[in-house]
């Protein structure tokens, strides 16, 4: 998405955002109104120029109900995002608007400082109108497609490869070293590794845990190693019972896993035992830990074991449930962990299912499972990427999390424009969350790639997003 479009604001190198099709923006003084200029003389990928109306209807498109986009709520700061979400504004209502070809308006209906960041994601990159007018759904098809990145799409062969090739009427093309890019489709980490040492692969998307100590000195260099804002966790399904009206049993869970020996013995790639939501190194934000972060395992298991007897359950009754991941070597390392842990702490009896990830997710949104894996990775620089994942209203809080308390918090939060004061009440709505344990997180994610000796340009950053037109590939 990020090679095919280019927003109005791209991620810098430090993560931070930077121009992209906007060359520059403002914000007036009470921060409800921010302008968007855009570099003159840009153009789709098929000739036609981009304006400012193209990023509004994306907008739009973004939050019409017809759409169904579970990123909707990403722009809820935006003025009537929420009622046009919701079916009771036409999306024409949305506070975005085009004054003239060369400027996009946005008008918010409170301070929000992280806006500049949210406009490099994906969601509200512009769209082409007449190919949507006639193609439909059809729209991102090779062929079909239209963009306005650094590349335009060739092929895309589902479940194994896209294909990409320089756009040469991308703004900035003089600047792009690299004519063609596949981007491959590859569950297995050692299989990816494999396709690495071959010269398949230029860049991997992660390290094989299994090989990394050989990884690491075989490739030295080449081995990049970087935190990012990323959180693995188990959620639970809050529309049923066991879970849904036990916090006391959720906490009991979660007390007894032992996320260093997780990270020590499973993972062993520099990940960070996770106590809380939000990954250090988020911008201007204290990460929130559990009160038991730093108490001993012994205590911790006593009392997981007295409110595990406080929900009803004992040796002769035990709680049986089933956890749901998606395939992989690491993922079912770790569900085979948490279970045993489980299960010699309180006497659990978990069922282990490893499912495709599309089926996981389709089974989250049916409703179908107790307990699954999933990992969340940060939106752009802010605290409230994060905390917004478990807002009620939110389209992807797969837990489906509803605490009055804490949406207060974090519509309080939208609406204060003093920084400290803003963090204050973020800060304070994690505490609430984890006080609540809609989740049982892992670990805190590393940027983990291996990059061939043939690429130049490559950086790392919080955010990991790292642009192929920013790279050369040597012959």
């Amino acid at each position: 998405m990020r090679d095919l479009y280019e927003g109005l604001t791209t991620i810098g190198r430090d993560g931070a955002p930077a121009p992209g099709a906007a060359s520059d923006w403002s914000v007036s003084a009470d921060g409800l109104r921010w302008s968007f200029r855009l570099r003159p003389g840009q153009h789709w990928s098929n000739g036609d120029p981009l304006v400012a109306a193209d990023f509004v209807a994306a907008l739009r498109r973004l939050v019409d109900p017809a759409t169904r986009s579970q990123y909707a709520q990403i722009v809820d700061a935006i003025r009537n995002a929420p009622e046009a979400i919701a079916g009771k504004l036409p999306p024409t209502a949305l506070g975005v608007s085009a004054p003239d070809p060369a400027t996009v308006f946005v008008e918010l209906t409170s301070p929000t400082p992280y806006l500049p960041g949210l406009m490099s994601h994906w969601s509200t990159m512009p769209i082409h109108g007449p190919s949507l007018a006639q193609f439909g759904g059809e729209f991102v098809k090779p062929g079909n497609h239209v963009t306005n990145g650094a590349f335009r799409l060739v092929a895309w062969v589902q479940g194994s490869h896209v294909d990409l090739e320089r756009n040469r009427r991308y703004w900035n093309d003089a600047a792009n070293r690299i004519d063609a890019v596949r981007w491959a489709s590859q569950s297995d980490e050692n299989a990816e590794y494999r396709r690495y040492r071959s010269g398949e692969l230029h860049v991997s998307y992660t390290v094989t845990r299994g090989q990394f100590e050989q990884v690491r000195r075989e490739h030295g260099a080449e081995l990049k190693i970087g935190p990012q804002l990323g959180t693995y966790f188990l959620g639970f399904n809050l529309d049923r019972e066991p879970f849904r009206s036990q916090p006391g049993l959720r906490r009991a869970l979660s007390l007894v896993i032992d996320r260093e020996r997780i990270t020590g013995s499973i993972t062993r790639v520099g990940e960070l035992p996770a106590y809380g939501w939000v990954p250090p190194g988020t911008f201007e934000y204290s990460s929130q830990s559990f009160d038991y972060a730093a108490r001993p395992m012994a205590d911790r298991l006593a009392e997981a074991q007295r409110l595990y007897a406080e929900a009803g359950y004992s040796a002769a009754k035990p709680l049986r449930f089933e956890l749901r991941y998606n395939t992989g070597e690491v993922h079912n390392r770790i569900a085979v962990a948490a279970a045993a842990m489980w299960k010699q702490a309180l006497g659990v009896e978990a069922t282990l299912v490893a499912v495709e990830f599309k089926v996981l997710q389709q089974d989250i949104d049916a409703r179908g499972v107790d307990v699954f894996r999933l990992a969340w990775i940060g939106d752009y620089n802010d605290a409230y990427t994060f905390l917004q994942y478990f807002k009620s209203d939110f389209g992807i809080n797969t837990a489906h999390f509803k605490d009055l308390h804490y949406d207060a918090l974090l519509v309080e939060a939208a609406r204060e424009s003093d920084a400290p004061k803003r963090r204050g009440l973020l800060e304070q709505a994690e505490r609430r969350l984890l006080e609540q344990h809609p989740l049982i997180p892992i670990y805190f994610y590393v940027n983990k790639h291996l990059v061939s000796p043939r690429v130049s340009g490559w950086y790392d950053n919080v955010m990991n997003v790292v642009y192929t037109r920013d790279l050369t590939l040597a012959p």
